[in-house]
């Protein structure tokens, strides 16, 4: 049990270290060779961010472990949402009034919906991953359309990871780094979760959905609490909805290509529709520009802490 935890605890360190540094090195390489800075932030951000999540679905589908691979990623998306926005909250209230996420929030919605659908339809293959990915492509090309045509393209300083003074042999082992350490850093992480899982008697989805999501969204967590202390907590809810539709789209639309993926009948019953209802919990907030308050965010919390037991009790019984 020691030494899985050891490798949970070290798979989660090479995951967030190893993915700060891809971020960073594509993040500057894109932009080297000419690459606008709105679609840099579009795209290698946005795939940057989410490749410790991707890298331990994929490593779990290799592995036989779909329950995890799944879990992490509906368990993930509630986690960013009740977590990696009510702890926020806590400290700082986050305000709505002063950015538009609605239409990024409805496609969220519509990806939630999508993947539901595309459960029911399990066991998830190649099929499955193409129409998601697809879904994702289309997603992403609106979008730097009307970026463009609205002239909101991002300036490099706004861009995460950009650094004008960094040498092309730093850029090169950053990525290195990145490249090598993800996969190790997944694989010891998947190894030691379904250790835990077995010898515990916990069926694995259960550890996707708890401990492996919470892991995953630590990077997420940690930034919107740092920008919440910085008095910017409202980043947090461009950063979450952002995360939750390539969650979605992008990290099974990656994994289905490497294995099948079993859908169990719990995550059926109840795991998909939590992940949805706490979707659907932030529709005033986005709609009516309601405010995060503290309130609020010990709600959030206290909510994620009660569906954690409800699943554990669930499994006990």
């Amino acid at each position: 049990m020691l030494i899985d935890l050891v490798k949970i605890l070290a798979g989660l360190g090479l995951l967030v270290v190893a993915g700060d540094l891809l971020v960073k090195g594509a993040v500057n390489l894109a932009l080297r060779l000419g690459i606008p800075a709105l679609i840099v932030g579009l795209t290698v951000v946005a795939f940057g961010t989410s490749a410790p999540e991707m890298m331990v679905s994929v490593a779990a589908v290799l592995d036989h472990n779909p329950g995890i691979a799944l879990g992490n990623v509906v368990g993930s998306n509630t986690a960013n949402i009740l977590l990696v926005l009510g702890i926020p909250a806590i400290i700082s209230m986050i305000r709505t009034d002063e950015q538009d996420t609605r239409e990024s929030y409805f496609i969220m919605l519509g990806a939630s919906v999508l993947f539901i659908l595309v459960c029911f339809m399990g066991p998830l293959g190649w099929p499955h991953a193409a129409l998601l990915l697809v879904t994702l492509v289309v997603i992403l090309i609106r979008q730097g359309r009307q970026a463009l045509a609205h002239r909101a393209s991002r300036t490099e300083e706004e861009i995460e990871g950009v650094d004008v003074h960094m040498s092309l042999g730093k850029v090169a082992l950053f990525i290195a780094i990145g490249l090598v350490g993800l996969p190790f850093g997944a694989d010891f992480l998947v190894d030691g979760a379904s250790s835990i899982a077995r010898a515990a008697g916990i069926p694995d989805t259960v550890i996707g959905l708890t401990l492996v999501a919470i892991g995953t969204s630590l990077p997420e967590l940690a930034t919107s609490v740092t920008a919440a202390m910085k008095g910017r907590a409202d980043v947090a809810l461009g950063n979450v909805i952002g995360s939750n539709i390539f969650n979605l789209l992008g990290i099974i639309g990656v994994a289905g290509f490497f294995g099948r993926l079993d859908v169990p009948p719990g995550m059926l019953r109840l795991d998909l529709w939590v992940m949805l209802a706490a979707s659907l919990l932030i529709a005033p907030f986005i709609l009516h520009r309601w405010p995060f308050t503290r309130l609020v965010g010990v709600g959030f919390t206290l909510i994620y802490a009660t569906y954690v037991v409800v699943l554990m009790t669930a499994h006990a019984g």
